[in-house]
């Protein structure tokens, strides 16, 4: 919708009665930006690091889940670029996913898997609540953001099964 400068927006997320809304939810989605390239850092290193034969299979979800994070946060930054919004920097990155950092024992899968389920369940709670604040105000978002919600739930229940069958042999 192409608006000049003289036409403000009644109704929506861009309109003017909604800016504090629009401020908020720019912050929120930063937020979630920040946390796909964190975990896209994270990923990588872990699926570089794992070794042994049974670390392949966690190496080659994770290369897989990297491309989708990555999408993710491409996804963020085009909505706050939308909402009239800045993309941050790197200078205002912020490290907050200790549970992701490498283990120490690299044939270590299983704290590699359980930091993922951990990574995977905080953003499904985070991203609800974007939904959640979305809801009446910004369809738009809201949709964008079911639509990745339903790609975490997808990944914390791959790594859950991978976490089952790890502990189904003793291994976990």
């Amino acid at each position: 919708m192409a608006t000049d400068t003289n036409t403000s927006l009644r109704h929506g997320i861009l309109s003017d009665e909604l800016s504090d809304a629009r401020t908020q939810l720019i912050e929120m989605l930063t937020k979630a930006y920040w946390m796909e390239i964190e975990t896209v850092m994270s990923y990588i290193a872990n699926s570089i690091n794992p070794e042994g034969v049974r670390a392949q299979e966690i190496i080659e979800s994770l290369d897989t889940d990297i491309q989708e994070e990555l999408g993710h946060a491409r996804q963020y930054g085009t909505r706050i670029k939308e909402l009239y919004g800045v993309v941050p920097g790197s200078l205002d990155f912020h490290a907050e996913q200790t549970y992701l950092q490498p283990p120490d024992d690299q044939i270590d899968i299983v704290h590699v898997i359980e930091g993922v389920i951990e990574d995977e369940s905080g953003a499904i709670e985070y991203y609800n609540q974007i939904i959640e604040f979305c809801e009446g105000r910004d369809p738009v978002t809201q949709d964008m953001m079911i639509t990745i919600l339903r790609d975490e739930e997808g990944h914390r229940r791959l790594f859950e099964g991978f976490l089952r069958e790890y502990k189904s042999e003793g291994l976990a």
